[in-house]
């Protein structure tokens, strides 16, 4: 196909979508931001575009609860796009606050139109304050288009309330066995712990969710900041590698093989 296309979401209070059209431009994507506003005036906007990515931030200030306004728009007005984008085999990113909008609209884990109806949540750090930290990622699935097999990557955090919860026990078994776990957080030797291995007390330590198709990600870490080695806080002890372009470059080279 020719140059891949990326939409990346704007709307008041998020912060985080120049770096995200950057990284995907690392990548080798076209990448345009594209407020929340002009998408749902013009609903076949998705039409033109193989990726759709909602950044980080603090959209709408996280009044009401992290993500929920932005997550209700989509709900109530894009919806049904969305859910044809991804049908039609297109990739969708959520990152920290892009994941809790996700969550909020039940586009994830995708079970269909709301958290309420699917159990899933994302609510304060146990630690009662905002988290700004490093942590390592393990994969949990070889489903998901966006993860490098076996690979565990180290990625920055920053949110307040990040702590993925689950309405009770079924619930969780059904994320573990149907392949929705994309990430748990780790220590440097893959094994799970409590703070600050798990930063913020999520539920058997999952950091990030993936549909049934495992064309939609969301995740609570950071990609977009770390996309180049100086971004590392040890890269001058030659950890160089830029963790966070894995994500972007296994979107964009899923969108060139398979669209």
């Amino acid at each position: 196909m020719g140059q891949v296309k990326a939409i990346v979401l704007r709307a008041a209070g998020i912060n985080c979508d120049a770096e995200t059209a950057y990284a995907l431009e690392l990548a080798g994507a076209d990448a345009e931001r594209v407020h929340i506003n002009k998408m749902i005036e013009n609903k076949s906007l998705l039409d033109d575009y193989q990726i759709l990515v909602v950044p980080g931030g603090f959209s709408y200030g996280d009044d009401v609860a992290a993500g929920k306004i932005l997550g209700n728009q989509i709900l109530h007005h894009l919806f049904g796009p969305m859910q044809k984008f991804i049908e039609d085999g297109k990739l969708i990113l959520g990152i920290c606050n892009g994941f809790q909008v996700l969550v909020k609209a039940g586009l994830l884990p995708g079970n269909g139109g709301g958290n309420a109806e699917q159990g899933v949540t994302i609510t304060y750090n146990d630690s009662g304050k905002f988290e700004d930290r490093w942590v390592y990622l393990s994969p949990q699935t070889e489903r998901c288009v966006f993860i490098e097999k076996g690979q565990q990557i180290y990625l920055p955090i920053a949110h307040g309330e990040g702590k993925i919860v689950t309405k009770d026990d079924d619930t969780l078994k059904t994320l573990e066995s149907d392949g929705h776990i994309a990430f748990k957080y780790v220590d440097k030797d893959g094994r799970q712990g409590d703070f600050p291995v798990n930063p913020n007390g999520s539920t058997n330590s999952i950091a990030a969710l993936t549909d049934k198709t495992g064309r939609v990600l969301g995740l609570m870490p950071h990609p977009e900041r770390f996309v180049r080695k100086v971004q590392h806080p040890r890269w001058t002890r030659g950890e160089t590698d830029a963790n966070g372009m894995t994500i972007f470059n296994n979107a964009v080279k899923y969108v060139q093989e398979n669209l």
